[in-house]
């Protein structure tokens, strides 16, 4: 069994940082890509930012600058840093990630749960 744990997210002053963390556990050979996805009430879910094992990580516009993806060490966390937060970064942000577990060579996308990040003053 493959779970996306997440964690972070709250309540943040317009202009403050927050931090998400994700981690997966389970038994599967490898994972090709972790991000996070997002979505605001009313809107559809947007990719906010995404990174491979070896390229370089993609961001939405809105958050370029302002947001930062990393892996951990081991490779199996992703995390996400979001400074200058603004009112309209408010969403249920989700860990993605596609995880190689049936086969060493083809991955599969797995979600979190979704934590939610409201800037609001």
């Amino acid at each position: 069994q493959v779970e996306l744990v997440e964690s972070g997210g709250g309540l943040v002053q317009p202009g403050g940082s927050l931090r998400l963390s994700c981690a997966a556990t389970g038994m599967f050979f490898g994972i090709n890509a972790m991000g996070w996805y997002r979505q605001a009430p009313g809107k559809q879910r947007e990719l906010v930012a995404i990174i491979g094992n070896d390229s370089s990580p993609d961001y939405v516009d809105s958050v370029k600058d302002r947001f930062t993806i990393s892996r951990g060490n081991t490779k199996n966390v992703v995390d996400l840093q979001m400074n200058s937060l603004k009112p309209e970064d408010t969403a249920v942000y989700s860990c993605y990630a596609e995880i190689r577990r049936i086969s060493p060579l083809r991955g599969t996308s797995y979600w979190g749960k979704g934590t939610l990040v409201t800037v609001s003053s």
